[in-house]
This record gives C-alpha cells, sequence and structure tokens, in this order.
C-alpha cells in the first residue's frame, strides 16, 4: 500500500511539476481573475491527470499501444487550441485596456468557476505530455496487473492529489500576482507575457516532432 502512495505521488508530481502552455494559463487564469476561479481551473488540471493515471492502471500496455497513433493528431491539435488561446488571450487583453482609456464602461465577467474547470479539463486532457507521460507509466510499470483494487486506488488518488497540490499552489501564485499588478498596464503585460510564452510553446510543438 505504501509504495502504491508513493508511486503515485510521484506520478502526479512528475506530470504536474514542470510548467509547461497548461501551467502558464493556470497562472494567468488567476491573475486576472480570481483564487475561486484559479482554484477550480486547477482542479481540472488535476481531474485530467486523475483520469489518465485511473486509465494507466486499469488499460495496461493496451491502452498504450492504442494511444500511440492519436499522438500525432493530438500534438496538431494541442498546437491549435494554444494558439487559439494565446491570440484570444493577447486581444481581449488589448482591448479591455484601450477601452478602459477610451470610456469608463464595465470590465467584461471573469468566467465561471465551472467554465475555468471545464476548460482546464479539457486542455489538459488533449495535452501529448500527458498522454505520452502516463503510456510510458503503463509501459514501464512492471506487475501492475498484479495490484490490487486497493493499490490501484491509492495510487490513482495519491497522483490526483499530488496534481492538485501544486496546480493549487500555481493558481495561488497567480491570484498574489493579480494582487500585485492591480493597474491596467501590469494586467496587460500580464496577459500579453503568458500569450507569447503559449506561442512559443506551440511553435516549438509544431516545428519538434518529438517535443512534449
Amino acid at each position: 500500500m505504501t509504495a502504491a502512495l508513493l508511486a503515485g505521488l510521484l506520478a502526479g508530481y512528475g506530470i504536474a511539476i514542470p510548467v509547461g502552455a497548461v501551467g502558464t494559463y493556470l497562472v494567468s487564469l488567476s491573475a486576472r481573475t480570481s483564487l475561486r476561479t484559479g482554484v477550480s481551473a486547477a482542479l481540472g488540471v488535476a481531474t485530467a491527470d486523475g483520469l489518465y493515471a485511473l486509465a494507466a492502471v486499469l488499460g495496461g500496455s493496451a491502452l498504450a499501444s492504442a494511444l500511440r497513433p492519436a499522438l500525432g493528431p493530438l500534438r496538431w491539435v494541442c498546437v491549435l487550441v494554444l494558439a487559439a488561446l494565446a491570440a484570444w488571450g493577447a486581444a481581449g487583453a488589448i482591448r479591455r485596456y484601450r477601452g478602459r482609456r477610451l470610456t469608463t464602461r464595465a470590465a467584461p465577467a471573469p468566467p465561471s468557476a465551472l467554465r475555468a474547470y471545464l476548460t482546464l479539463l479539457g486542455i489538459t486532457l488533449l495535452n501529448p505530455a500527458t498522454v505520452i507521460y502516463f503510456a510510458a507509466l503503463v509501459l514501464g510499470s512492471q506487475g501492475g496487473s498484479a495490484a490490487g483494487a486497493a493499490e490501484r486506488t491509492v495510487f490513482v488518488t495519491a497522483a490526483f492529489a499530488a496534481s492538485a497540490s501544486w496546480q493549487m499552489l500555481l493558481a495561488g501564485g497567480g491570484a498574489l500576482l493579480g494582487r500585485a499588478l492591480t493597474g491596467h498596464r501590469g494586467r496587460l503585460a500580464t496577459a500579453l507575457v503568458a500569450s507569447g510564452v503559449m506561442t512559443a510553446l506551440a511553435l516549438r510543438m509544431a516545428l519538434t516532432p518529438g517535443y512534449v
């Protein structure tokens, strides 16, 4: 049981700690909205990681083999999603910045907690890095099929908890950043930097087939 717990924690932190496009978007979202929205988005990311961990312990090597042909198309879907998010975020930030300078109209309503959760859940499920990571986890595990239901449950729960704790840390950091950058220019700079990072990651993913 302890081995399953440690393995789950390591798996969860292993996929969560490298801050890529999803982590960047999570921090940016929390900075632009609220801690509540950021926590909901963080749970969306952790739910996707937990689902892949569950699929890993249930599907075994057959699942990993079935996922391989889909990795290429999923990579391009992720490229398009990242590019769209970057363009949408930058355009929205510029529009809001100009609008506040020219008029006193109210700011657009922030996304709801449910919408933030579903958005980050979908983005993470499409992330090729997540697919490849858990596929490799399945192929690299020896004797995984012999594990009992209790061990599998502990592994999946630990992986979800590890991912959730890290994503919430990112969301909290984003919320603190948002409080520090309360001015219009600070908000604009935060959104543009996040969009630039996501664009760079999308280009690198598109130009480097082996990149995850």
